[in-house]
């Protein structure tokens, strides 16, 4: 998926996929290095996401507040 399309949910989404399948057996050894490295991308997507929406409520809150 291009990351500049991705989003949020569909980040989520992904990750929770990833490690059903890593829970489960379901990766070979092969996959078990990409699929790692993959979900520690997302975890990076995620975080800067959530970083950047709270900056953008933050920012919103604080135009409310003054006057």
């Amino acid at each position: 998926m291009d990351k500049n399309k991705l989003n949020y949910k569909e980040a989520i989404i992904e990750i929770e996929d990833i490690v059903a399948k890593l829970e489960n057996n379901q990766l070979d050894v092969d996959d078990l290095s990409k699929k790692v490295k993959r979900v520690s991308e997302l975890i990076a997507f995620c975080k800067s996401k959530l970083h950047s929406t709270e900056e953008e409520v933050e920012k919103m809150l604080k135009s409310i507040d003054t006057p």
